[in-house]
């Protein structure tokens, strides 16, 4: 085998988009995501631990928003039917009566009997691939709060990493010592509090790790200590851009599924408002290939042959591709090089349908090709010495800094946050008086972590779905103002008032005012 390893790395997440109305957009974002991609996913790597040719190893976080949305009951009573709605709207377009209408049929049905095989408790097939050390489970800051936007108030970042604790404790039964920062965003002294928090590694950006101090003899092929002993693994870039970039890479070529053209675009408004559907959008009924022309309305169909067989080709060049670089690596370092390939989740089946494919192929030819994976957690078990090293700022977002949070769309928030930071802070640091205050304060760190989602600054800075967004910061901070008003006030609030926020936005059960306890 060739000496040095891959370490592929996985980021799961999604913002918290439970919604009480069947059919919403956001409930879509989800069910999507649970269909094309985790239950894809899962299904490659339970395959490929079971074949005696293979030795899979991945690390992925799994954030404590979407393990609520995983476990959440009405959730789970609600996916077969969604799917089922879509192969009904499937076999009644005329467009589909062909192979990849077939494919595409025969595909859904095959990933809701995935679902059925364990009635839907997915959370567990998770814990059982660790337990087979084929995964390395991480967690994530509560909500995916941006940490250094949060950084003013060092207890709201406290509170939204030991929040996040508690929840992979209470689904996995024991703490994680590795955490995906959101955007792989890092401020200096965070690790101070990733140590209180007895958190041990992560992943940055290469550029992180390259402008740390001092400079690490070893660039971003070994991973990092900082003086409060955190490792950080750095982002390889030669290792990601062929599986990301549809421009540059595998996810663009002719013969992939199209990502955009979907049919929920050309079913007929009236048609979608009869089963409930809010409007023409993307329904995940995908048949047209990605094809060399420009326009969205000029894409071939589907061929599930000929992307088999590109799939295998991709696998084959990516492996050799990782291979030359260890070889290479090895002969200028002198070490064995760690390479760290780090993905959100989401491309593999979901934005590019054939990625669980190329992870199935990837593990399945890499003996042939001579190149070993790793976990993170496997990585530092064996004891190989770290450089020691202080990271700098940075995050894998555009610009490869802050810049993509704050800005002249989103900077508004900022401010938001801290006063409401500051607010939780001050009352949790003086105490309640009775029960039912407590909870109200425990409700409002809720609506507080809700509101520090950085998902939504982002859908503000992209200018997507932008309404929302702001809906959904303001309705959690509305509702945090409410509910500290409520706790000052002498009338307070009722505990059926309490009870209905409490359903609405139920998440973390576990959660601690004592979190945010001031910091001296």
């Amino acid at each position: 085998m060739t000496k040095g390893k891959l370490a592929l790395v996985l980021h799961a997440h999604l913002p918290y988009v439970r919604s009480a109305n069947p059919g919403s957009l956001e409930e879509d974002w989800f069910f999507q995501a649970l269909l094309e991609c985790y239950l894809p996913l899962l299904e490659v790597i339970e395959n490929s631990v079971n074949s005696n040719e293979q030795n899979p190893k991945i690390t992925i976080s799994l954030s404590p928003t979407l393990l609520s949305l995983l476990s959440d009951q009405d959730l789970k009573n609600r996916f077969p039917d969604w799917v089922k709605l879509r192969l009904s709207l499937l076999e009644k377009s005329t467009k589909s009566q062909n192979e990849a209408g077939r494919f595409l049929k025969k595909n859904i049905i095959k990933q809701l009997k995935n679902w059925s095989s364990c009635d839907g408790e997915i959370i567990d097939r998770f814990s059982q691939l660790e337990k087979l050390k084929a995964l390395d489970l991480m967690t994530c800051a509560a909500t995916h709060g941006y940490l250094p936007l949060l950084r003013e108030t060092p207890e709201a970042v406290k509170g939204q990493l030991k929040t996040a604790i508690r929840e992979h404790q209470r689904f996995f039964g024991k703490k994680p010592k590795g955490i995906w920062l959101p955007e792989c965003a890092y401020y200096e002294g965070l690790d101070h509090l990733m140590r209180e928090c007895d958190l041990r590694y992560s992943v940055l950006d290469g550029h992180g790790i390259l402008h740390g101090k001092p400079r690490p003899k070893y660039g971003i092929y070994a991973p990092v200590c900082t003086k409060n002993g955190i490792a950080f693994f750095a982002r390889d870039s030669e290792s990601t851009l062929p599986v990301w970039s549809a421009r540059e890479g595998y996810p663009g070529n002719p013969e992939y599924r199209e990502f955009h053209k979907d049919l929920g675009w050309d079913i007929p408004f009236e048609e979608l408002a009869k089963l409930g559907l809010e409007g023409n959008r993307p329904l995940g009924l995908k048949l047209h290939k990605v094809t060399s022309k420009q326009s969205i309305r000029e894409k071939d169909l589907y061929d599930p042959t000929s992307a088999s067989k590109q799939v295998k080709e991709d696998a084959k060049d990516y492996l050799i591709g990782r291979k030359k670089q260890l070889i290479k690596l090895i002969d200028q370092t002198g070490i064995n090089p760690l390479l760290i390939a780090p993905f959100d989740a989401e491309l593999f089946g979901h934005w590019w349908f054939e990625g669980p494919m190329f992870l199935a192929e990837i593990f399945k030819q890499a003996k042939n090709h001579k190149v070993q994976f790793t976990t993170l957690k496997d990585y530092l078990s064996s004891k190989k010495e770290l450089q020691l090293c202080e990271p700098c700022p940075s995050s894998w977002g555009q610009g490869g800094f802050h810049n993509y949070w704050l800005n002249e769309t989103n900077a508004w928030v900022v401010n938001e946050w801290s006063k409401a930071g500051k607010a939780m802070v001050e009352c949790c640091s003086n105490g309640v008086s009775n029960q039912l205050n407590l909870r109200i304060l425990q409700q409002a760190g809720r609506e507080l972590l809700l509101a520090q989602s950085s998902d939504w600054s982002f859908i503000l800075k992209a200018g997507t779905t932008t309404e929302l967004a702001k809906e959904r910061i303001h309705r959690h901070l509305n509702r945090f103002w409410n509910l500290m008003q409520a706790i000052e006030s002498k009338n307070g609030m009722s505990e059926s008032e309490l009870k209905e926020l409490e359903l609405e936005d139920s998440i973390f059960p576990l959660i601690h005012a004592n979190d945010w306890y001031q910091i001296y």
